[in-house]
């Protein structure tokens, strides 16, 4: 007879600690993978990128099943093409509200840009990778992993604050740009994963959030060049408004909006838990 998985709240908590640190790591190794197979070759055929983050992903279910006694129920098919499609549209509305707001500000202008379609396709292809790879590690492991440890509020926070950290180390990152993205993206992120109990949708937005700052507006993303894009923007106003060399999502305008997204994300999971009740 098999034991029964005790549940995660009377996990030792050394247990839950290693638990979560080998999941981090191994995390990040598919990550790295997942990159270097996105970077080695702008002519990189969609189909391998397809599979490959087909594989990570299914890596992370079985990761799940052996350390956690569980399958994964944050990657059910049944919510990949609404949720993803939900995400993209979500985070495809968002950058264009942060950038439209900044050139109602007078802040910035976007001119039209003659560009390769075929680096606009390979940087769609990239992008996918960063929204897999930092959503399995940031909401579908830490995040998910202290909810179902302490609360949903330990779990925003914490996530977040790793979130921003992370991208500390990104050309012409500033505590606050690292602060700026931990605010409008770790939380929203976080609050959209709680709400959909998927990882179809944070990965969606990301994605979308991302190629849509640099490949639509031709804005850096994260202080990166993403290369071809089909407008150029050409910011003149102070740092704080546009974002500076680190991109719109260092600006005040994205932090506001991103405030906005959480707080709407969890008034409907909290809605969506009074039902359940």
């Amino acid at each position: 007879m098999n034991a029964i998985t005790p549940p995660v709240k009377k996990r030792p908590l050394w247990k839950w600690i290693l638990i979560l640190i080998a999941s981090v790591f191994l995390g990040f190794i598919g990550y790295g993978l997942l990159q270097m197979l996105a970077l080695a070759d702008n002519n990189l055929h969609p189909v391998a990128i397809t599979i490959a983050v087909a594989v990570v992903l299914g890596l992370y279910a079985l990761g799940v099943k052996l350390m956690e006694g569980h399958w994964p129920r944050d990657l059910g098919l049944g919510k990949l093409v609404p949720h993803t499609m939900l995400g993209l549209i979500v985070g495809f509305v968002y950058m264009t509200l942060v950038v439209s707001t900044i050139v109602a500000m007078g802040c910035a202008t976007v001119n039209m840009l003659g560009t390769e379609w075929e680096e606009i396709a390979y940087w769609l292809l990239v992008f996918l990778t960063v929204g897999v790879g930092e959503e399995m590690i940031f909401r579908g492991i830490i995040f998910r992993q202290i909810d179902e440890r302490w609360n949903t509020w330990a779990a925003l926070i914490v996530s977040a604050l790793l979130f921003g950290l992370v991208h500390i180390t990104n050309d012409s990152a500033t505590w606050w740009s690292s602060l700026a993205i931990a605010i409008e993206a770790g939380l929203m992120l976080g609050a959209a994963y709680k709400w959909s109990r998927s990882l179809w949708l944070p990965i969606g937005i990301h994605w979308a959030w991302n190629f849509t700052q640099g490949n639509v507006y031709g804005a850096a993303v994260s202080g990166t060049t993403a290369g071809g894009s089909l407008l150029e923007m050409h910011t003149s106003g102070p740092d704080i408004i546009t974002g500076g060399a680190f991109g719109a999502e260092a600006s005040l305008i994205a932090v506001l909006y991103g405030i906005l997204l959480t707080a709407v994300f969890l008034a409907n999971c909290n809605h969506s838990t009074r039902k359940r009740k």
